[in-house]
């Protein structure tokens, strides 16, 4: 009846242990009253016969069902050895894939660090942004002071030339005035 359960658990000694056993119910050899040998009392030969004991005790083994026990607990520790195997599999199981999840959160952790580096560089480049936005304001505002003071200047200067304008339209009138005088 195991023998299956210890080809598996040969097999699962030759490969490692990688791969997954199903597990399949344990059958249980129902014995059946027939089968197992009894006699009654009055056809127990007395103990002054001369059997062997090893017969004696056989048949009272098997009249009793202590044969039939002894081979239930074989299979059972059959059984037992093999259900253990599967319990070490599972730990191994367990094992690697607690392995496996630390080195995933390692992984994260190393990608989570990146990623504040990057959010630091990303912060900086904004606060440079904005220092120059603000630079490039200042400089468009001077622009804007200058483009006013060039404005006044030319103003100014316009004003300037109408004067000289005017002075000299006076002086060309006063000459001219002076030569038909």
């Amino acid at each position: 009846m195991f023998e299956k359960f210890r080809k598996k658990k040969e097999e699962y000694g030759e490969s490692g242990g990688s791969e997954m056993v199903e597990e399949k119910p344990v059958e249980e050899r129902k014995y059946h009253p027939e089968e197992i040998i009894s006699e009654p009392e009055s056809r127990i030969p007395p103990p002054s016969e001369n059997r062997s004991q090893t017969q004696t005790s056989s048949q009272s083994e098997g009249q009793i069902g202590i044969r039939a026990l002894k081979d239930k607990r074989v299979k059972l520790e059959e059984a037992i050895d093999f259900v253990g195997l599967m319990i070490k599999n599972l730990k191994d199981k367990r094992t690697n894939l607690e392995k496996e999840i630390e080195d995933e959160s390692v992984d994260i952790k190393n990608l989570k660090e990146k990623l504040m580096k990057v959010s630091e560089y990303i912060e900086e480049e904004n606060q440079g942004i904005q220092n120059l936005t603000r630079k490039r304001s200042s400089v468009e505002n001077e622009a804007d002071n200058v483009g006013s003071l060039i404005n006044n200047l030319r103003g100014k200067l316009s004003g300037i030339d109408s004067i000289i304008n005017i002075e000299g339209e006076k002086i060309k009138n006063f000459k001219e005035s002076r030569k038909e005088s």
